[in-house]
């Protein structure tokens, strides 16, 4: 009977493990949150702001690969122009990928 006792005793008594456990994926969360999550943020912040800040005149790329110059702009459309012909066509701003000529960098 006092042998039963020891062994109960053996296994209700705790260990530093668990607490390293809890710790360590603690861990693993924070540095899932610094290297993917708080990047991923960061940069769809970037790129917002960049959508934002589009102005009439700027020579864009969509994410389609479709070069034009920006003709006018709506909520959250805009009309490019593609060619010297006038060719227009109306997209989305959230397919923009990026500027390549801002409207002021192409008046000088």
């Amino acid at each position: 009977m006092n042998a039963m006792f020891r062994l109960l005793e053996a296994e209700a008594a705790p260990t530093g493990g668990n607490w390293i456990s809890i710790v360590m994926i603690v861990v693993m969360f924070a540095l899932v949150y610094f290297f993917m999550i708080r990047p991923q943020k960061k940069q769809e912040k970037e790129v917002n702001s960049m959508r934002n800040a589009l102005v009439v005149g700027d020579e864009i790329t969509t994410i389609g690969g479709i070069i034009g110059k920006i003709v006018s702009i709506k909520d959250e459309t805009l009309v490019l122009e593609t060619s010297r012909d006038g060719t227009k066509i109306r997209i989305l701003k959230s397919a923009v990928r990026c500027v390549d000529v801002h409207a002021e960098d192409a008046q000088n």
